[in-house]
């Protein structure tokens, strides 16, 4: 009977204790507000996914790279199970979290030299400046591919709004939360960003997510993350890291 009583008492304690708690660790980028090494709590995005990851008692370790880079090692390094902050699109090799936040995707344009359009199809007389392997809209990155619609790729925001404010480009793809953030902290924009604004008709409000890679590894962290979502205020912490 003891023997029986101790087994249950036992059982009970194993039971209360807390889950061993693990280490996510993903890639990012610098892409300041959302994520960057030396942003508070490494960007708003960082924070909102660190917060969910930390609601399941697990922690988060964030590393940064250029985004090529990124995404390369979640489809080719079994220690990475996911990457962010990502677009949603259609894929074999990935899995999408629920929404991490959202971003106002537009475009920006020179201020002495707005653009008017209603439709993507007004735009095919423009070049639009894109960063190489972003995902922009499912409709804007068909019409680039099929050549619809004129693009020129660079490596990073900086250039693009570079190539705006020199009127070397008339528009270019930017999140409007990047944009600010670059126009007020990055130098090398500091002899063109009072000629950059965003164009006043947005593309899309875009939601964030985090792409796991489709393996167990992948989904396990996906469940785990997007049931910590649900414990959080999102919308929240994005405001207080973006400063609304």
């Amino acid at each position: 009977m003891l023997k029986h009583l101790f087994t249950i008492i036992f059982s009970a304690l194993l039971l209360a204790l807390p889950a061993r708690a693990d280490v996510l660790t993903m890639p990012s980028l610098e892409w300041p507000p959302y994520s960057g090494k030396n942003l508070p709590d490494q960007g708003a995005s960082v924070a909102v996914v660190r917060a969910a990851v930390q609601a399941m008692g697990h922690e988060l370790n964030v590393e940064f790279y250029p985004w090529s880079r990124t995404v390369y090692l979640v489809k080719n390094d079994a220690q990475y199970a996911g990457y962010f902050p990502e677009y949603h699109y259609e894929t074999d090799e990935l899995v999408f979290s629920d929404p991490i936040g959202t971003g106002p995707l537009g475009f920006v344009e020179n201020v002495n030299q707005p653009i008017e359009w209603s439709t993507l199809d007004d735009l095919t007389q423009h070049t639009i400046g894109v960063v190489r392997g972003y995902v922009n809209t499912p409709e804007l990155d068909e019409r680039i591919a099929n050549g619809t619609l004129k693009s020129s790729a660079v490596t990073s925001d900086t250039q693009n709004l570079q190539k705006v404010g020199r009127a070397r480009i008339p528009l270019a793809v930017v999140d409007a939360n990047v944009l600010d953030y670059l126009k007020e902290n990055d130098p090398a924009l500091s002899a063109v960003k009072a000629n950059l604004q965003m164009n006043k008709k947005l593309l899309v409000d875009k939601k964030l997510y985090i792409a796991f890679a489709d393996n167990a590894e992948g989904q396990k962290w996906r469940d785990i993350v997007n049931q910590g979502l649900k414990k959080i205020d999102i919308e929240q912490i994005m405001k207080q890291h973006l400063g609304e």
